[in-house]
């Protein structure tokens, strides 16, 4: 309901919450409250602002409540809440009177309501606001300081009180002191000269030492490797960062629905603190599936089945396979299957090793390389928001190379590559929302040298991938998002490379409105050879309409080079166009219409359906 402020003629400032004074979406239904009024009597608008958020009777009228014990429950439960809400805002001599229906809230008994509340009326006065007349807590960590609002002189909100106990004892915990505690408080109202003063005494007790680790049984995991994974630090001082960390680690794994870990009511008699571990396992088994359509490249198909415990180590074993290209004219079918399985803490509890095999067929316009590779590797999580991975692979790969002129027999010629590579990739993600992101930012860059064995066209490739997202005011309703892509193959000459180790440019990973892989190379005697280098923007504005619904607008573009880096001497193109997202509990549902607007690789409009944002 709408809230209305008045003056009253004594300069009381007043809120009232009424459906006979406003205009309403719906009435009320028979038997609620029909009118709630809080009025406070001194204290500003801000004061009335927090008092009337906090009532749980403006709050049922708001709602429609009709049950009277409901409301009058509301009533007298409003008592405390007014209370704690004047401490707050440092106001220690208050009165709160509850009428309802002209009764004192108070006086009627719980068991006994009346059959019907029409009118309730809140009125609070605050009194005069108190400052900190002294303000002391101790002892403190060496170097560490009280809040500055906890001050002589500064406005006595209770919970700046509270605020200060919890950042001494925090610091003190960080110091290596799991068990300090409050030892004594006073706090004194000094009503004539409105000063209160707080006294806080801590106890920090002693320094202690990370004990004994234990797990609770009921897992499917293995207590060692859960053990394992938390990394609790044993024998080491104690910091309760560390206790975060082991749990964040397990539930890094994917393996747990919840993780619990506590510490030990008493220090053993070595001052060494055990701590105890308890999860919920996820179900083992997880599968799923996923689908994109574009005019130009098709309909692509991808599922997965993943095991999370594969081994009762928390070791993860994910198979996945696509299919993509169905339905163009564009080449022919482009499928992969592959398998991957992760360790974790192998080398520490934030190094793991993961293992990866596969197989890939890619009959695209310009080639068609059948690939199979293998490889291992390392992971490492740096924190919560940066990891990185580098891995060994061998690689071997037949590539009909559609781009060169034909043989007499009308066949194309064909070149295997057997490579060894070392992929390695550093991701520093510090977005809000994976799925549909509306601040922060996401970089990723990607490292692969790779090494020829049956010659000397060794190299390397460079990925690098940043995308930022802003949202405009408090309601998330405007979203600026931006991407900008670079790639960079150095080493052999342009027609030694094997071609998916190019670059191409257009399509709904790159520039929406042209052809998919439509701005390449163009040599004389060579047709539709990749780049050796890659230069990608794009923009984004999403608005929401609805809860559910977006638009967005977007612009994209791309530059494609023979060169290893960016000189200009190559070719942009650019599109832009308008998307349409539907929210769901696994993504936005995207679609996308575009069109070219600088280039001559294509004409006509492009359509995107996929799951997830563009970017």
């Amino acid at each position: 309901m709408p809230l209305l402020f008045f003056p009253t003629p004594t300069a009381r400032l007043a809120i009232v919450v009424s459906a006979g004074l406003s205009v309403a979406v719906a009435p009320h239904p028979a038997g609620a409250l029909d009118q709630a009024t809080l009025i406070a009597s001194s204290g500003g608008e801000r004061l009335l602002d927090r008092l009337t958020a906090g009532s749980l009777v403006i709050a049922a009228e708001r709602d429609g409540v009709t049950d009277p014990q409901d409301i009058l429950a509301a009533a007298q439960a409003d008592y405390r809440r007014m209370v704690d809400l004047l401490y707050a805002s440092g106001y220690y001599s208050g009165t709160v009177n509850i009428r309802i229906d002209g009764r004192e809230a108070a006086e009627i008994p719980p068991l006994n309501p009346p059959t019907r509340i029409s009118v309730a009326e809140i009125r609070v006065n605050p009194g005069p606001r108190f400052t900190f007349g002294r303000a002391e807590i101790g002892p403190l960590v060496t170097g560490s300081t009280p809040p500055e609002e906890f001050r002589a002189g500064q406005i006595a909100r209770a919970t700046v009180i509270a605020d200060a106990a919890d950042v001494a004892v925090d610091d003190w915990r960080a110091a290596g002191h799991p068990k300090v505690e409050i030892a004594n408080q006073q706090v004194t109202a000094n009503h004539p000269e409105q000063k209160l003063d707080a006294r806080i005494g801590l106890a920090p007790g002693p320094v202690a030492t990370f004990g004994t680790t234990t797990v609770q049984e009921g897992s499917a995991v293995r207590s060692t490797a859960i053990r394992r994974i938390a990394g609790v630090p044993e024998g080491t001082r104690y910091d309760p960062e560390d206790v975060a960390m082991a749990a964040q680690r397990l539930r890094r794994t994917g393996a747990f629905r919840s993780v619990a870990l506590t510490e030990a009511d008493l220090l053993n008699p070595d001052n060494s603190l055990d701590i105890g571990i308890a999860v919920v396992d996820e179900a083992p088994r997880r599968y799923g599936f996923g689908a994109e359509i574009a005019t130009d490249a098709g309909l692509g198909l991808n599922g997965f089945w993943m095991h999370r415990n594969v081994m009762g180590g928390a070791e993860r074993f994910r198979v996945e396979g696509r299919v993509d290209g169905i339905g163009t004219d564009r080449g022919g079918l482009n499928y992969g299957v592959s398998a991957r399985f992760d360790r974790p803490a192998v080398y520490g509890p934030d190094t793991g090793f993961f293992a990866v095999l596969g197989v890939e067929q890619l009959d695209e316009e310009f080639f068609l390389n059948e690939r199979a590779f293998a490889g291992i590797g390392v992971t490492r999580t740096f924190s919560d928001t940066l990891e990185g991975e580098l891995g060994l692979q061998l690689e071997y790969a037949r590539v009909t190379q559609r781009y060169l002129p034909a043989l007499p027999d009308g066949s194309f010629p064909k070149r295997d590559f057997t490579l060894v590579t070392l992929p390695g990739a550093l991701t520093w993600d510090r977005r809000d929302d994976i799925l549909n992101p509306t601040e922060g930012f996401y970089l990723k860059a990607e490292a692969t040298p790779f090494f020829d064995v049956d010659g000397s066209d060794h190299g390397g490739r460079l990925q690098f991938d940043a995308r930022i997202y802003q949202a405009l005011g408090e309601s998330d309703r405007f979203v600026l998002a931006g991407r900008a892509q670079a790639g960079s193959v150095f080493g052999p000459d342009l027609l030694d490379i094997q071609p998916d180790l190019l670059f191409y440019s257009g399509g709904g990973g790159t520039v929406r409105g042209q052809p998919f892989q439509s701005l390449f190379v163009e040599q004389p005697g060579v047709r539709g050879i990749g780049g050796r280098s890659f230069v990608g923007f794009s923009g984004e504005v999403r608005a929401k309409v609805s809860e559910r619904i977006s638009l967005v607008g977007f612009a994209d573009a791309g530059y494609i080079g023979a060169e290893s880096l960016y000189d200009g001497s190559g070719e942009w193109h650019s599109g832009a166009g308008l998307g349409l997202r539907y929210d769901t509990t696994v993504g936005p549902i995207r679609l996308d219409v575009a069109g070219p607007v600088s280039g001559d690789t294509g004409d006509g409009v492009q359509i995107y359906i996929g799951i997830g944002q563009a970017f």
